[in-house]
């Protein structure tokens, strides 16, 4: 084949990769949008409580326990997040609802809500990406058993209505967050927190703080 032909053949095969790219990204986008879930869809019925305007992006990730979740009304859930009540499908928990997110929330994509027990999501709640929370940590009494067959230990986790939960950041059991917090990116949160505040680090501690009569200030070191 002469220079010239087999030019001319690279540039016809380029044209038609682009052109099966540009066929492939439409059918991609076309599937996003068709395949978000929203309260109309009879899969939502097997949610404890699924709101008007609540939707599920397309791809969705691992979600089961649905009967033990509720998701308020308007609050979107960001593609391959994972949601789950119970270790396995079709446990029986103790508590209900054991997943509860408040209305008008934002989960990002990648998240991950994992509850055992009870996790408290409020209202105005906003995620980035790839967020982790739970309320469950495996045991360390006996230092001679595999930890992860050790008898886990459940404590609630509450976040309060109007917080955001940075990139990466993960929330550990027993958390609990006031109103209007800021949890700054790959932070590992444990413990409780007042309203108003900007928590960082590993673990998370406050970096500021809005009092009425100051405005906000840097706690003392």
């Amino acid at each position: 084949m002469s220079p010239g032909l087999n030019s001319k053949v690279q540039i016809l095969r380029q044209h038609k990769n682009a052109h099966v790219a540009r066929l492939i990204n439409k059918g991609w986008d076309w599937l996003c949008r068709k395949g978000t879930i929203s309260n109309l869809d009879p899969y939502t019925k097997q949610f404890g409580y699924f709101g008007e305007g609540a939707c599920l992006m397309f791809p969705r990730g691992t979600i089961f326990g649905e009967k033990w979740i509720q998701v308020g009304s308007k609050t979107l859930i960001g593609p391959y997040s994972c949601i789950s009540a119970g270790m396995v499908p079709g446990q029986e928990m103790v508590s209900d609802p054991v997943v509860s997110i408040g209305e008008r929330c934002l989960i990002g994509r990648g998240s991950h809500i994992v509850g055992h027990f009870r996790i408290e999501v409020g209202d105005d709640v906003f995620t980035g990406p790839y967020v982790y929370i739970t309320d469950q940590n495996h045991g360390y009494k006996d230092p001679d058993i595999p930890i992860g067959l050790q008898w886990p230990n459940d404590q609630p986790v509450k976040i309060g209505s109007g917080s955001w939960i940075g990139t990466n950041v993960t929330i550990l059991p027993g958390t609990t967050l006031g109103s209007n917090v800021v949890v700054a990116s790959s932070s590992v949160v444990n413990g409780s927190f007042p309203d108003r505040c900007v928590i960082a680090g590993a673990p998370a501690k406050i970096v500021r703080e809005f009092h009425q009569d100051d405005g906000w200030i840097k706690p003392e070191t």
